[in-house]
């Protein structure tokens, strides 16, 4: 009776304790949970089947990504090369499919090949060179970022077709590159449980010289556990690039950081020994999750990275909460971890469940704004002149009473695809685009013509996709009125230096089209040196100080912005306006000053703010059924000292 009466005050007692161990050791499902919770209560759009299978697709190529990480990091590694290998190995298989031939079953073969290579080279130099793999990761980012640049020349390059339906659906809804993702997950998962190098991994990340001397073959296992990160990274290039219909020498720029972030959120520690492919996967969703959940409740393109930053923080510091409280016996009955885990998806079963009906009696009622709601993805807010952009959007938007929601893709075509789709799966009324790159947006423009949905592209075109309006001013047109400026000035002849904008982006290929097409005119004109500054004012400074070092007799400098422009100012130091001059593009406040005080020449000016006001009325335009031009042109103006006082933007 007494034993009795003892189980059942303990089991009363630890029966909330119980619940709390369970959802300690769990950490990431608990994120994800709540986050699921907050945000189908905060928005109706979030909990629909479009925008779940959404973030489904927005999750595939970091979970692969991650999936591969967690081989090296539960062996006590890193690898910060995945992004570019995924870069690289797309980029590959395009290059040799479409411009060489090859077919495409062995050009998927080589891009794959490539991935292993690369990871070959991250284990050999760790392994044999005895470098730390921060540091020799760190060279293979840079080496195959680069050598996908070398290959594509900067360019994107058209995927194979049979290739692309990688990004396409099964039977009208179901996402391949989900199913991409399970795959790669379940293969995970079987490495990382039930095979050698499996057990290997766990091995070295607990205790690497213990490893070795119960008779491990640490350098070799190592040289395959990268390896197998590299054929991860190279999967989810192929899908990345599936997505957009192109490979993009700059996709995945900062991948791996957010797979790493996926590992860690997913309870793997960095210190190795620990780590699971399911734990990854719900990681990798975290990530998805939240950043569709910004977008859908209009969180300012600012505070979205300072609001994921936190999250991140707050899910690993669960992880280290659980970690210190330590394992719990498995009391009798339970059927052990088994019967744990069981419950644990139970629960999850159960909330998921009562989030759909709460939302459902939430959201299922409310009426539609009378507003109309419209989208607006801009390539980058780091550059003033796409910042005039949203504000002339924002401005004119209230004044016709408009909802506009603003997000900003960081010049990473695969986050603006991401961004189009919240749209689209939100049902918003209109979107406007500026791509980051013309070629990689068609796919998700494609999908919003699907759905009814207006597109306003601004600033720059959309390829192989119908917009219903394109609000621009012709960049190869600009590029040529700069060129013959800077001729003009320096009357006909003389020694010039060329800043190009981000390799890879439409923008920068245009205004380089142009200055060419330009200068053609004028023979006696010499390009001592054309190189990339990126459109960033402080690449700007900095490779004309080192092209300063070559020709201390440059005459004039052509920057593909203004930014760049000033950057190369600041490098000229005095001698920029007098006996140097410096021509810029776009027109921003900043170059309108330095126009102003004479140490910029001239600023090709867009007006962006106007392109902004122009895109902004235009959808509202489609949006109520009346005509739309297909082309809005915008003017073009060169603004000098003598006009700068009358130009507004």
């Amino acid at each position: 009776m007494a034993t009795d009466t003892l189980r059942s005050t303990t089991g009363a007692s630890e029966a909330p304790g119980g619940l709390r161990r369970l959802l300690l050791d769990n950490g990431a499902l608990t994120a994800l949970i709540v986050l699921v919770v907050a945000l189908s209560v905060l928005s109706g759009d979030f909990l629909t089947t479009d925008n779940l299978l959404n973030i489904g697709v927005q999750a595939a190529v970091t979970a692969i990504l991650a999936f591969g990480v967690t081989f090296v990091i539960v062996s006590a590694g890193i690898d910060l090369s995945v992004g570019s290998v995924a870069a690289l190995s797309a980029t590959v298989l395009a290059w040799s499919a479409t411009q060489h031939g090859v077919p495409v079953v062995l050009a998927v073969v080589l891009a794959v090949a490539t991935g292993v290579v690369a990871g070959l080279m991250n284990g050999f130099l760790i392994a044999y060179g005895k470098l730390p793999p921060f540091i020799a990761t760190l060279a293979m980012l840079s080496v195959g970022r680069g050598l996908a640049l070398v290959i594509s020349q900067g360019s994107p390059i058209p995927f194979p077709g049979s290739v692309s339906h990688l990004g396409d659906t099964l039977g009208g809804w179901l996402p391949v590159p989900v199913l991409v993702m399970v795959m790669m997950g379940l293969i995970a998962a079987l490495v990382l449980g039930r095979t050698y190098i499996g057990r290997s991994m766990y091995a070295i990340g607990g205790n690497e010289e213990a490893a070795r001397l119960s008779g491990l073959r640490v350098r070799k296992q190592k040289l395959a556990i990268y390896a197998l990160s590299g054929v991860f990274a190279a999967v989810a290039g192929v899908v990345l690039a599936s997505r957009l219909s192109s490979a993009q020498p700059q996709a995945a720029d900062g991948y791996e950081l957010d797979a790493i972030a996926a590992v860690v959120i997913g309870g793997a520690s960095l210190a190795g020994g620990t780590g699971k492919a399911s734990g990854t996967l719900i990681g990798a969703l975290i990530l998805a999750v939240l950043r569709n959940g910004l977008n859908l409740l209009s969180v300012s393109a600012f505070w979205q990275q300072v609001v994921i930053g936190v999250v991140i923080a707050l899910a690993v510091l669960l992880d280290t909460v659980r970690r210190k409280a330590g394992a719990t016996p498995v009391a009798a009955g339970t059927g052990g971890p088994k019967g744990r885990q069981a419950a644990t998806y139970g629960l999850a079963a159960v909330v998921t469940v009562a989030v759909v009906g709460a939302s459902s009696f939430l959201h299922g009622g409310s009426s539609s704004s009378a507003k109309p709601r419209m989208g607006l993805s801009l390539s980058t807010l780091n550059n003033p002149f796409f910042v005039q952009i949203r504000t002339g959007a924002q401005a004119e938007a209230e004044r016709l009473g408009i909802d506009l929601t603003v997000t900003d893709a960081q010049n990473d075509a695969s986050q603006q695809a991401n961004q189009l789709q919240n749209f689209t799966s939100s049902r918003l009324g209109a979107v406007i685009v500026n791509p980051v790159d013309s070629d990689a947006a068609g796919n998700s423009v494609k999908a919003a013509d699907r759905a009814g949905i207006p597109v306003i592209a601004v600033d720059r075109g959309v390829n192989k996709a119908s917009v219903d309006a394109l609000v621009a001013s012709d960049n190869v047109a600009g590029g040529e009125l700069a060129a013959k400026t800077i001729a003009e000035k320096l009357g006909g002849s003389g020694r010039i230096v060329i800043l190009q904008g981000q390799a890879g982006t439409s923008a920068a290929r245009e205004r380089a089209q142009g200055f060419a097409n330009g200068l053609k005119a004028y023979p006696g004109i010499r390009v001592l040196a054309q190189q990339p500054a990126d459109f960033d004012r402080t690449k700007g400074l900095d490779v004309m100080s080192n092209l300063l070092q070559a020709h201390p007799d440059v005459q004039g400098v052509v920057a593909a912005n203004d930014e760049m422009a000033l950057g190369a100012i600041k490098a000229l130091g005095s001698r920029a306006g007098r006996s140097v001059q410096v021509v810029g593009f776009d027109g921003t406040p900043d170059g309108l000053t330095a126009v102003k005080d004479g140490t910029l020449y001239a600023s090709v000016a867009q007006q962006p703010a106007q392109l902004g006001r122009t895109a902004v009325d235009n959808a509202l335009k489609a949006v109520r059924g009346k005509k739309v031009e297909p082309m809005v042109k915008v003017p073009v103006k060169v603004v000098t000292k003598d006009n700068v006082a009358g130009f507004g933007g």
